[in-house]
């Protein structure tokens, strides 16, 4: 085995505001926004709708929904994934270090702690806490991470580790992390993934001929598959279902968290939320298997304002089941999933 005192972990999230006030709100969301990967239109008109319609707009409401679940020490996310990193570091000899895709940590920084705390590191594995392969997730992030580890000419080589929505042991892990919530009587369990534009899927087909083109294409064997979020998604859920011994009218999945008006990867969850009770299911769970760190798609969308909806259709018990956080089983996992690289 390589020696591990020379290899470095990094494990890369989203990210979030520095504060919940509406200032830095808009700085989070200007950057955030503003990245060609989630608003894939030309730069001009991007610029025109994220600065001067998006953020102005927004701002207020998405600081609001800020204010709700920010804790006395921070960010969710952000400590959630100190959290994840200090339960790591229990398990693993390699230092590790956290970053965010947009806002602080910064890849940089992390980089730089890497350089001046472990000088001895000759090698950093990129963890992108993102399970399926979204350009507008695992994508940016890992080619934001790569960029900045190349302008900066830092002294360790920088590998990433794969998508790794179907792997065993994260299956586990994720289907373990909801097993104790079926013992109570339930109706349904909604898997809500965050959504991505329709668009989006079909610019990341590789083959350019798949995608959202071909009846069941999700189904459908192709070399598309490797960068298809749709895909990937129904693979955890079907996984962590069959892993769970539910029946095919126990579950469903849906997609949440959509922008603008085009179409997005459907059915949409706040409309299922609706239409749930008058379907009879009056008692439901639901995971975010796209998420592995409760954050404000968690907490705020689906905990309050998703039960929201749902209970005023006539729903009768709703509850969120919190994400994977620093859950030991998840910690175990990531170890697992770095392991064949630390013998290369």
């Amino acid at each position: 085995m390589k020696d591990i005192s020379k290899k470095g972990i990094l494990l890369m999230n989203l990210g979030s505001p520095d504060s919940p006030s509406v200032k830095d709100v808009k700085v989070y969301l200007n950057e955030f926004l503003m990245d060609e990967k989630v608003i894939d239109i030309p730069y001009l008109v991007r610029l025109l709708l994220v600065k001067g319609i998006i953020v102005p707009f927004r701002s207020p409401k998405s600081a609001h929904a800020y204010q709700s679940i920010w804790r006395k020490e921070g960010s969710p996310l952000i400590l959630n994934t100190i959290d994840l990193q200090n339960a790591l570091a229990k398990i693993v000899e390699e230092p590790i270090e956290i970053c965010m895709r947009y806002g602080n940590p910064t890849p940089l920084v992390a980089f730089q702690n890497f350089k001046v705390n472990y000088p001895e590191v000759e090698e950093v594995f990129l963890f992108p806490l993102y399970p399926h392969y979204a350009m507008s997730s695992y994508e940016t992030a890992v080619e934001y991470a790569i960029k900045i580890h190349e302008e900066n000419n830092f002294p360790f080589k920088l590998s990433v580790i794969p998508p790794y929505y179907r792997d065993e042991n994260y299956i586990k892990a994720l289907a373990g992390s909801i097993q104790d919530y079926l013992l109570n009587p339930f109706d349904k369990i909604l898997f809500s993934y965050h959504g991505v534009p329709e668009r989006h899927i079909r610019k990341g087909d590789i083959t350019g001929k798949h995608c959202l083109k071909c009846n069941n294409c999700c189904e459908v064997n192709s070399a598309a598959h490797t960068q298809c979020y749709r895909h990937q998604t129904f693979v955890t859920t079907n996984l962590v279902a069959k892993q769970l011994g539910l029946q095919e009218n126990q579950f469903e999945q849906t997609f949440q968290s959509r922008l603008g008006q085009d179409k997005w990867l459907r059915p949409y969850t706040a409309n299922r939320l609706k239409e749930l009770p008058s379907e009879g299911v009056k008692n439901l769970l639901v995971a975010c298997p796209a998420f592995v760190s409760d954050c404000l798609e968690t907490l705020e969308e689906i905990a309050e304002e998703g039960k929201e909806i749902f209970l005023k259709a006539g729903g009768e018990n709703f509850t969120m089941i919190p994400c994977l956080n620093s859950n030991d089983a998840w910690v175990q996992a990531i170890s697992d999933l770095i392991q064949p690289y630390r013998l290369k």
